[in-house]
């Protein structure tokens, strides 16, 4: 082996090795490409022949050399295809154990290519590189300029409807859309045939197979709309493919960059506009700063509620502060506006109704209730029933015994006087008093039961 290429996706790994066989059809150079999610059995037969150049992704490559299928100790060439990706800390620690079953740097030339490239990764790039050349044909984190960019500002929950709208509206027969989640991208393409659009998904958890049948499709147009995640974002070519839309904007800005490079290639022209919600204006807000340049924003008949709907809130919630402040302002106009005689006037009808007499009419109203439930409550022998007198508990009612010696015997009083003081009968009065005990606890040992005798002694 004389040159390796190691590739983030299966995708780009598959048509890196299409341009490599047609560029190097009249070159008797030979040349493989190793991939994940196939069965391994077969690149081990194909290795064994022997290759000079050799087209892989980081995880099948390592899983090869356990194996002990190939060895890296003849490679002159390393290139790492979309650098910066292949250096994020995703493989990082793949790409390390790779670059170090190479031969030191003076026997072996690493080349990087990428069409963003960060502060970062280009300090990281310099761990893998002696002296290293830039070569820039384009401006940094630029996109093609033959690339048209506008947004739509939209509620999320209607993103769908208005990609449907103008998919069918515009007659769109070629379009490649991005999310952000593999769930989200076969929701979408669901949904999109719902509506009677032929769509598509892609993304990591379906099978290599899957994903290369509806890779093909597209290409062939046989789909008119497939779904994909940022696996289909970095380098995979689609000729003359016309319109790429954000369904979702990356978080990561240069994301965005090459999601839109999928379209305006070979001198070719192409549409990518973005969807965006009340979420997704802080991403718009650093991808317009990574690009240097405002994204034209257009409007869709009957969804252009996205940003009339964000400021109403705002004004919602001004109008009543000014509501408030005008009533207050207005209170405080009447009170330094009316003279203290007027407010004096208005204050005294209360004073008069707290000053009005209440005690005599309600004691009043409490002897007139106890009277009728006493005459209610009564039955022929002149003693309450339990009817009546459960009747005047259950009211609570405030029964009045000041003139107590005209009162007949009521409940168990026996017909007792309540006004005479206490006169004991004669029985008690003639018995005599006893005795003070001399000492405490003293008492007669016939009162005293037999168990307490026994603890006592």
């Amino acid at each position: 082996m004389r040159c390796l290429i190691l590739t983030p996706t299966r995708e780009l790994a598959i048509q890196v090795h299409e341009s490599v066989t047609q560029y190097g059809k009249h070159v008797p150079l030979r040349s493989f490409c190793v991939y994940g999610g196939v069965n391994i059995n077969p690149q081990i037969d194909a290795l064994k022949k022997g290759v000079e150049i050799l087209v892989a992704t980081p995880g099948r490559l390592l899983d090869l050399i356990q194996q002990k299928a190939l060895t890296l100790r003849t490679v002159q060439i390393l290139v790492l295809d979309e650098a910066d990706r292949m250096l994020d800390m995703g493989f990082i620690p793949d790409i390390k154990r790779i670059i170090g079953m190479l031969p030191p740097p003076p026997a072996r030339q690493t080349l990087l290519f990428s069409a963003t490239f960060s502060d970062e990764i280009r300090k990281l790039a310099a761990q893998f590189q002696k002296d290293p050349a830039t070569v820039e044909v384009a401006r940094r984190n630029t996109p093609a300029e033959l690339v048209t960019q506008y947004c739509y500002h939209v509620d999320s929950t209607r993103k769908r409807e208005l990609l449907a709208h103008l998919v069918k509206q515009n007659n769109w027969e070629q379009v490649l859309v991005f999310c952000k989640t593999k769930h989200g991208s076969n929701r979408l393409a669901t949904q999109l045939q719902r509506d009677g659009i032929n769509a598509d998904a892609i993304h990591g958890n379906k099978s290599q197979n899957a994903r290369v049948r509806a890779l093909e499709d597209f290409k062939e147009g046989k789909v008119k709309v497939l779904v994909a995640t940022d696996i289909a974002a970095r380098g995979i070519d689609i000729e003359e493919l016309p319109h790429v839309v954000n369904f979702d904007l990356p978080h990561v800005p240069e994301d965005y960059v090459h999601r839109i490079g999928r379209t305006g290639r070979a001198g070719s022209t192409g549409e990518a506009l973005s969807l965006v919600g009340a979420e997704d204006r802080p991403l718009l807000g650093a991808i317009e700063r990574l690009i240097n340049r405002k994204i034209e924003v257009r409007e869709a008949e009957g969804f252009d509620g996205g940003r009339a709907r964000s400021a109403q809130p705002s004004r919602e919630a001004a109008e009543p502060k000014r509501e408030r402040g005008a009533q207050a302002e207005h209170k405080r106009e009447r009170s330094h506006g009316e003279p203290k005689r007027e407010r004096k006037v208005q204050s005294e009808p209360k004073r008069e109704r707290a000053e009005s007499p209440k005690q005599p009419r309600a004691e009043a109203s409490r002897r007139e209730q106890g009277s009728r439930d006493g005459e209610r409550g009564r039955n022929g022998s002149g003693h309450r029933s339990q009817q009546g007198e459960r009747a005047a508990t259950s009211r609570g009612t405030t029964r009045d015994y000041g003139n107590a010696t005209n009162a007949p015997a009521r409940g168990s009083s026996g017909g007792m006087d309540f006004n005479k003081p206490y006169e004991p009968s004669a029985e008690i009065s003639a018995a005599p008093a006893e005795e003070p005990s001399s000492r405490r606890g003293s008492k007669n040992d016939a009162q005293v039961p037999a168990l307490f005798k026994r603890r006592a002694a």
